[in-house]
This record gives structure tokens, sequence and C-alpha cells, in this order.
């Protein structure tokens, strides 16, 4: 017996108990990676089409003109007036609307790709974030065993989600 009255482990078992302890800590370090990548590809996703909607230099008017499968198209009005009307552009048709309606919207750089601006646009732009932090709710809350902090990613990308779609319709 032991100082302190138990029955004293053999040297295999404490070895195990040790490669048990690193294997847990292995598991969760693998599921906060996970989380962590699901989180950074969601940004990543987003940032292409938020950071025009929120902070784009070239911002203006489009009129839709016609709306094929996936892409409406329309003219753009500048709202500075030094800068060019450019006669087609396009336009995602899950944020366009109806033909004839006029949106605010941001020229993508580089392309003649507009994306919506205002609070519509820019939730519709964090969409793939709010879909990250709903797939990273379930690995916090299944794999780490943190239900609290799943909850609130998985309500942060729900609102997220609902909100875009709810400001698109109404």
């Amino acid at each position: 017996m032991s100082k302190s009255g138990g029955v004293k482990r053999s040297r295999t078992r404490r070895a195990g108990e040790n490669a048990y302890g690193v294997l847990l800590l292995a598991k969760s370090a693998l599921m906060v990676l996970i989380a962590l990548l699901l989180l950074c590809a969601g940004v990543w996703t987003s940032w292409g089409t938020a950071r025009p909607a929120m902070t784009g230099s070239e911002r203006g008017t489009v009129r839709v003109e016609r709306c094929g499968e996936d892409v409406c198209t329309g003219t753009f009005t500048p709202a500075d007036s030094h800068r060019d009307v450019r006669e087609r552009v396009t336009v995602a048709k899950t944020v366009s609307g109806k033909t004839g309606e006029t949106l605010d919207v941001a020229v993508r750089p580089g392309t003649d790709e507009v994306v919506r601006t205002g609070p519509a646009g820019i939730l519709y732009a964090w969409v793939p974030f709010g879909g990250a932090l709903l797939l990273a709710s379930l690995v916090v809350a299944g794999g780490l065993r943190m239900r609290r902090t799943a909850l609130a990613l998985g309500v942060l990308g729900a609102a997220t989600t609902a909100g875009a779609w709810a400001l698109l319709t109404f």
C-alpha cells in the first residue's frame, strides 16, 4: 500500500492511462482544428462578395432588364458622374428581384459582375459564413461537448441565413 492508503497501480496501467489522456487531448485538438477550418473556409468564401458589398469603390444602380436561369443582366449607372455607364452587367438572380427593378449595387473589381449593397446585400454575402457557423456548431457540440458555445454558433449562423432571406424577399 502507498502512503495515501490506496493500492499502487502498475507501471503498465499508468502508461495506459497517460496514453488515453493523450488520445483525448488529440481528439479535442482535432475537433478544434476542424471547427476553425470550417469557419475560415466560410470567411474565405464570403469575402469575395462581402468586400465589394461593404466597401466597394464603384457603386451605383442597376436596372434589371433580363433574367436567365442563374443570372440577370442590366444597365449599370454609377453614382459617381465621372465614371462610364456600363451597358451590360450581371447580378445573381437570387438577389436581383424582378425584371424592371432598380437595385443599389457595387461592381466587383475587374469584372462586369455587380453585387447588392445595403443590409440585404451584405447579409447575403455572408450566407456562406452563416452555413459554416451552422456546421461548426455541430462539430463543437458533438466533438467538443461544448453545448452552449455550439448553440451560440448555430443561432448566429441561422440568424445570418434567415436574415438574408428575409431582407431579400421583402
